[in-house]
């Protein structure tokens, strides 16, 4: 029997889509399930706000009535525009060790974005940039993070096998805590405060709305990354959505800010403890158990790395040393609390200036991400 494809229609089909990651990867020690409420969230066009700007469509893969892959079909107007492109994105992909399966996904894609008058795909990719994006090629034997993909090692084979090649790829580094800042940076961090008359702020919960602060770090973010590859400006449904969201599960301490001498925002760095086994002994559920796991991970007994979620620097400041503020202030943070490690995000491979910024750490790079296109 063929490969039957079939289109996401009902809640229970939305279900069986969401749930069939968590039964490829159930075994596997390095995958990080998504919580199954929130990816009821991202594929709902009335809890999501990237559907504002964004359109998609799901769809499942059965092989002798079973299923056996699902991908999510997206077309992100807002970066199309941004960007002068027609592209289709294909995420959330899937797939047992079957090239009839990966190859009937795809060509649904395909045969999806031409109906759109799309001429390229490309993916993986979310809905915007702050879902997970790229394709892991290299780290299989890594832990992943919250908000990255993880993926065995024949998805890239059946993607390359089918004609799709390399548009951009990330990378991603491990740095060790230091037990104590090196002089030099120390030295350097105070002469960069006092050469652009900066400072730093330490975010207190009553400022987050109540001086704003939430909106800015989030119109930081956008201005900061909006030259970075197939980045969409976040809209204000979606800020709004990120602060109430995740601020409140943050620990002020694990954060750190940069102003000029007028109160501007110039830098900001959110960081917090990994949940990659929290969410793992949690089985991507909040209930009965998995909020306890999580809860403690963040408040109780904190893991030994922490996750680099949000670095942003103000375009004027790039390339002055000022991302080093944050970490000049976070690093003794850090050193208090326990942590051993951080993992950053996945970062253009091109990204020379974000990838600079590591030299003053233990570092490895340690996982590799690719995003792959075909002409339509």
């Amino acid at each position: 029997m063929g490969v039957v494809v079939k289109r996401v229609s009902t809640k229970k089909d939305l279900k069986t889509f969401i749930r069939f990651n968590y039964e490829l990867y159930k075994n596997n020690p390095y995958s990080v399930p998504d919580l199954y409420d929130d990816m009821l969230n991202t594929f709902n066009p009335k809890k999501n706000a990237a559907f504002e700007f964004c359109e998609a469509a799901y769809f499942l893969a059965y092989k002798e009535n079973r299923v056996a892959g699902r991908v999510a079909a997206i077309i992100n107007h807002r970066a199309n525009e941004t960007w002068a492109k027609k592209e289709v994105r294909f995420g959330w992909i899937d797939f047992i060790d079957d090239p009839e399966v990966s190859a009937a996904l795809l060509s649904t894609v395909e045969k999806w974005g031409r109906e759109k008058f799309m001429t390229t795909i490309v993916g993986p990719l979310g809905f915007t940039d702050m879902d997970g994006e790229g394709m892991l090629i290299e780290g299989f034997d890594q832990l992943g993070t919250m908000s990255t993909i993880y993926n065995y090692p024949y998805y890239s084979k059946h993607i390359e096998r089918l004609g799709y090649e390399k548009e951009v790829d990330w990378v991603e580094y491990k740095l060790t805590v230091p037990d104590k800042l090196p002089e030099k940076f120390v030295k350097i961090s105070e002469l960069i405060l006092q050469k652009y008359d900066l400072k730093i702020k330490k975010l207190k919960r009553k400022e987050i709305k109540g001086k704003n602060y939430g909106q800015r770090i989030f119109d930081l973010i956008n201005e900061a990354y909006a030259p970075l590859y197939g980045y969409s400006s976040m809209t204000q449904g979606q800020i709004d959505s990120y602060i109430k969201m995740y601020l409140p599960l943050i620990d002020l301490r694990m954060v750190s800010l940069v102003e000029d001498k007028h109160g501007e925002l110039v830098a900001a760095g959110i960081t917090m403890p990994s949940l990659s086994r929290a969410l793992q002994k949690a089985k991507g559920r909040i209930l009965p158990f998995g909020w306890f796991h999580l809860l403690k991970a963040l408040f109780v007994k904190r893991p030994k790395v922490l996750d680099l979620l949000l670095i942003g620097v103000k375009p004027e400041y790039q390339g002055k040393g000022v991302n080093a503020l944050l970490f000049y202030d976070l690093v003794p943070v850090y050193q208090q609390m326990g942590f051993r490690f951080c993992e950053t995000n996945p970062e253009l491979e091109a990204n020379m200036k974000v990838q600079s910024q590591w030299n003053a750490f233990e570092s490895v790079q340690h996982k590799r991400r690719r995003a792959y296109k075909k002409k339509l």
